[in-house]
């Protein structure tokens, strides 16, 4: 499977006397895989988010690919693709290069029923560790970096060096230390005998108890004006300061997520001990920035909270600032029953 994904990274997915043929109504799109690699797709000018993301899936064989999502290039951070926009719209005369990424990150890996689904969310996650997204010990980091050279390389035949390490990206630079080294080496001695499979499982099943596991920052300032980050995943929504987690809000306890220019606003439900509402509010660099950030949240809790996909409408009498439509075509709910579906005994 991974040797198909190499080859067609190498190859692209359409030839160029196809792109000739498909006329000025056809669209090469340069795509950014999760393991550093470039495919091109064609898509017509009149295709939305959507079309490019289940190209992008078919291609790489991707069954479950509601756990997934397009960002553009050349951004700092990330601007998603309106899954209903047209592309001609949403690139305008940029160029149209994107980025594969995981959207919505599982919270139990060991429900995905996709083989291809699992090994791109393995690349996910190793890339967030990679470019300090997703912080952990480094014991931590010498258990995950173990199970990637048990996947990647099979039993241990000799001492793990750095050198190995850095080529399979095991490990980040700063965590790279002779003690660690030697960690790494110790434990996977005791991964002997696991197959691919068995040792990206484990990957997945340590990584999913990091505490910023599938987690998107958003830079913004408290009422104090301290600098923090805002950290919206599967659980909810956490307050980062130097990224350790200061605070966090779950799901159900946030009954209101709204904005208002660069104003970001949680309304939290009253405790055991409170008689009103809380209402907490965070600054943002930019109104931009801001609506980023709500559509982000609103998105996370209609997938991992809602029975299925709901319209966010915008409220009447109020001028219309930007779109207010998300992007979320089922939910967790919907595609865990579409994995029992077949299991029912008719």
């Amino acid at each position: 499977m991974r040797e198909s994904l190499r080859r067609l990274a190498g190859s692209g997915s359409t030839s160029e006397e196809g792109m000739a043929r498909a006329g000025n109504d056809t669209k090469r799109v340069r795509v950014q895989l999760l393991d550093g690699e470039y495919i091109s797709v064609d898509v017509d000018r009149k295709a939305r988010g959507s079309d490019l993301l289940d190209r992008i899936c078919d291609d790489l064989d991707i069954v479950e690919r509601d756990y997934f999502g397009v960002v553009r290039a050349n951004h700092t951070d990330r601007i998603w693709l309106d899954m209903e926009r047209t592309l001609a719209k949403t690139f305008r005369n940029e160029p149209w290069e994107v980025r594969f990424v995981v959207k919505f990150y599982p919270p139990e890996p060991s429900e995905l029923r996709d083989d291809n689904t699992r090994y791109q969310l393995g690349l996910a996650v190793r890339n967030d560790i990679m470019e300090g997204r997703l912080t952990c010990s480094y014991i931590t980091h010498a258990l995950l970096a173990s199970y990637i050279l048990q996947c990647e390389l099979g039993d241990r035949e000799a001492r793990v060096s750095a050198a190995q390490l850095s080529a399979h990206r095991a490990l980040p630079q700063h965590a790279l230390t002779s003690d660690v080294e030697d960690k790494v080496d110790e434990l996977y001695r005791k991964h002997k005998g696991q197959t691919p499979a068995e040792a990206e499982l484990n990957y997945l099943e340590n990584a999913k108890k990091l505490s910023l596991y599938g987690a998107e920052l958003h830079r913004a300032k408290d009422s104090e004006d301290v600098d923090i980050a805002l950290a919206v995943c599967w659980r909810g929504i956490a307050v980062l300061r130097d990224m350790v987690v200061m605070n966090r809000f779950p799901w159900t306890k946030i009954i209101k997520i709204s904005y208002k220019k660069r104003v970001f606003t949680l309304r939290l439900r009253a405790g055991e001990c409170d008689n009103w509402h809380t209402c907490l509010s965070f600054r943002l660099p930019a109104t931009r920035a801001c609506k980023n950030l709500w559509r982000c949240s609103v998105e996370h809790h209609i997938f991992f909270r809602r029975e299925g996909p709901v319209l966010v409408e915008r409220v009447s009498g109020f001028p219309r600032l930007g779109s207010r439509r998300v992007s979320c075509r089922r939910t967790l709910r919907q595609l865990r029953a579409d994995c029992a579906q077949p299991h029912l005994v008719l």
